[in-house]
């Protein structure tokens, strides 16, 4: 009884996790919650896309998951569908990981403080996309990603953590995103376990 009760005061956050592709980060993110000290394990991950890999990877490995297009439905719709998917799986807080939808308001407002991002640079420099190709057409020494909370702005919300990446000469917006997505793997699963700590 004593072991049992020992892990009981502080039961694990249950995080549902969002992805459109291959979902790499949410990988790591699955990997993590798997040592003993990690404050997480991860309930549901859920995608926009049927076909997407990392649904299959996630699948694999035991993890529940979701998908549902939203082709054809009223975004309210497909965003009703993605929440009770989440709140049936007693989902706490969100980790968006190559999730390529933009969330309503609605949905953000839902969730406020329970979900996070991680974006290809260094907020608050180039929000949206083709992150890579414009720090380096901006002659930027660095770039890198940064998680942050997600409010109604795009990529706007407070940044819980960053790492940085040198832009090396030579540099193409695919050998730069390859290196700083390296760093994401590693800079998501600390911060997120450091937030959700707090």
């Amino acid at each position: 009884m004593g072991e049992a009760s020992a892990g009981a005061s502080s039961p694990k956050k249950r995080l549902g996790i969002l992805i459109s592709g291959r979902g790499s980060n949410m990988a790591s993110l699955v990997e993590a919650a798997a040592a003993p000290d990690c404050p997480y394990t991860v309930a549901l991950v859920a995608s926009d896309k049927p076909e997407a890999a990392g649904l299959a990877w996630a699948a694999e490995r035991g993890v529940p998951t979701f998908a549902q297009s939203p082709k054809g439905m009223p975004k309210a719709e497909y965003e009703a569908k993605i929440d009770a998917a989440l709140r049936a799986a007693g989902v706490e807080a969100i980790a968006l990981a190559g999730y390529m939808r933009l969330l309503s308001d609605d949905f953000v407002a839902r969730w406020r403080g329970r979900i996070v991002n991680i974006h290809p640079s260094l907020l608050p420099k180039y929000k949206g996309l083709d992150t890579h190709a414009r720090a380096i057409a901006a002659g930027d020494a660095e770039a890198g990603a940064s998680v942050h909370i997600v409010t109604e702005e795009l990529d706007g919300g407070e940044v819980l953590g960053q790492a940085r990446v040198p832009i090396l000469p030579g540099d193409t917006a695919d050998s730069l995103a390859a290196r700083v997505l390296a760093e994401e793997h590693k800079l998501y699963a600390k911060t997120l376990a450091d937030w959700l700590r707090d």
